[in-house]
């Protein structure tokens, strides 16, 4: 005997339903989870490294990041860990869905790296001071200049394994499609003779759709792809399309 299988509208409602019901824990348990972990953690970091004990503070934004991810709930898989050299520096570029992709990336993607975020995310309470304290790179794009300044900075940290990390849409896509690169990180990449290690996120959209506090449990893939060598020969331009064809392939 055959069964139908429930219809768009059906699965449209189905899924509506399941959204009400999941706004109480939202709420209840999933906010207040990340205000204490985000401030209990990122303070602590900020005490560590202040006290000069920095390597005491690396892993704790990985668990900051998983202790969010699970109390959302949310899974995440990742493929492709073994194109990964622990001791290689990289330029690391991945696509950009949704705000999700933070916690996902820290906290699963297994290497030591640096951010490169924008400077409005400097603002934020404990958060900002603590990324700040860990090396990460916060860009201000109205500034060339300043922006230049920060880069340079950070490619003192680039050795022995730490890598940085770009999302070279600039800003997170509102419909998941991959939105067009800039050029920044393949210029570093190039500059510096760096590997670019392409990243595809997958899932992050639909857990949190970008500009929405739409927060709905789900799963996220990471793959890692192979990374792409950068000669004396590679321009920025064939760096720039190579590695967004790799994150394509697998969106």
């Amino acid at each position: 005997m055959h069964t139908q299988s429930p219809g768009p509208d059906a699965q449209a409602w189905s899924r509506n339903l399941a959204y009400l019901l999941y706004q109480p824990y939202k709420i209840l348990i999933f906010l207040p989870v990340v205000l204490i972990a985000t401030n209990l953690l990122g303070g602590l970091i900020i005490i560590l490294v202040s006290l000069g004990l920095p390597r005491l503070a690396r892993p704790l934004p990985v668990l900051w990041a998983r202790i969010n991810a699970l109390a959302a709930p949310a899974r995440v898989r990742v493929q492709g860990s073994d194109n990964v050299d622990r001791n290689q520096s990289y330029v690391v570029v991945a696509n950009h869905q949704s705000h999700f992709d933070i916690l996902a990336i820290y906290g699963w993607l297994g290497i030591d790296f640096r951010w490169v975020m924008k400077i409005e995310l400097r603002k934020v309470p404990v958060l900002g001071l603590a990324c700040e304290k860990l090396g990460h790179v916060y860009i201000d794009r109205s500034n060339h200049r300043r922006a230049q300044e920060s880069i340079d900075a950070a490619k003192q940290q680039l050795q022995n394994g730490t890598s940085i990390f770009f999302f070279p849409e600039g800003t997170r896509s509102l419909d998941g499609r991959l939105l067009p690169f800039r050029k920044g990180a393949f210029k570093l990449a190039k500059e510096l003779g760096l590997p670019i290690l392409p990243v595809t996120i997958n899932g992050s959209h639909d857990i949190l759709p970008a500009k929405t506090l739409n927060l709905f449990p789900g799963a996220v893939e990471i793959i890692i792809h192979p990374p792409i060598p950068v000669t004396d020969n590679s321009s920025e331009e064939q760096l720039l399309a190579q590695a967004r064809e790799r994150i394509a392939s697998q969106l």
